[in-house]
This record gives structure tokens, sequence and C-alpha cells, in this order.
């Protein structure tokens, strides 16, 4: 099992966009500040910005949203998920792209953190 924490603006449009648009579920929720989400093995912490984790650094430094690290879905028809995201007004940073392994695209979230949707090269 994998966990991710992601910065977010607002936990509770983070929790509705993860559940809603791709497939997570919402297993705990500490007030505004903190949510645990999964699909699949993978746990996703939603931090909004009043949570422990988004205190400042000893150099001054406020962890935020955004990067460009991040996590990847695979998903069966790449093609119909934008399509899904797009009329529901998700942002993305690039076009989908082919390489050797597949299609894929990089979606952001409503704090601007980014997935990566992934279709696989068909056998």
């Amino acid at each position: 099992m994998a966990t991710v924490r992601y910065m977010v603006k607002d936990v509770e449009t983070s929790i509705a966009f993860y559940t809603h648009h791709l497939g997570f579920a919402l297993k705990q929720q500490f007030g505004p500040n903190m949510a645990i989400l999964d699909k699949d093995g993978l746990t996703l912490w939603l931090a909004g910005p009043n949570a422990s984790a988004a205190r400042p650094m000893p150099d001054g430094r406020v962890p935020g949203p955004g990067g460009w690290n991040r996590f990847v879905i695979e998903v069966k028809n790449l093609s119909d998920v934008v399509a899904r995201l797009r009329e529901n007004g998700a942002n993305f940073r690039n076009d989908v792209v082919e390489g050797p392994g597949g299609r894929q695209i990089l979606a952001e979230d409503p704090s601007g953190n980014v997935i990566e949707l992934f279709e696989p090269r068909a056998q």
C-alpha cells in the first residue's frame, strides 16, 4: 500500500473531485483540515491550509499545492475519462501524448496538484 499527501486549497472541494471524478472513497475526515481517501491500495491524504502539514518550515517556506510530483491512475479508455473530466471543468497541463507504453495526460485537481491518467498500450 502507498500513501501520498497532497496539500490542497479546500478539503471539501478536493474530496468531491477525487470521489466523484476519479473513483476514490472517503475513509476519514478531520473537520475542514484533513481527509483520508482510498483507491485500489493508494491512500491519499488531503491536507488543507490549516492542517499541521501546512505549517511553515524553519527556513520560512510554506507547503502548498501544485508542483510536478504526481501519482498515476491507470484507466481503460483515456479518451472517455478526459472527455468526462473536461465536461466537469477539470484543467489539464497538456494534451494526450503517446509513448511506447501507452497514452497519458496530466490532469489537475482543484488545487493544481497533478494526477497522471495513463492508458497502457494494448498487448
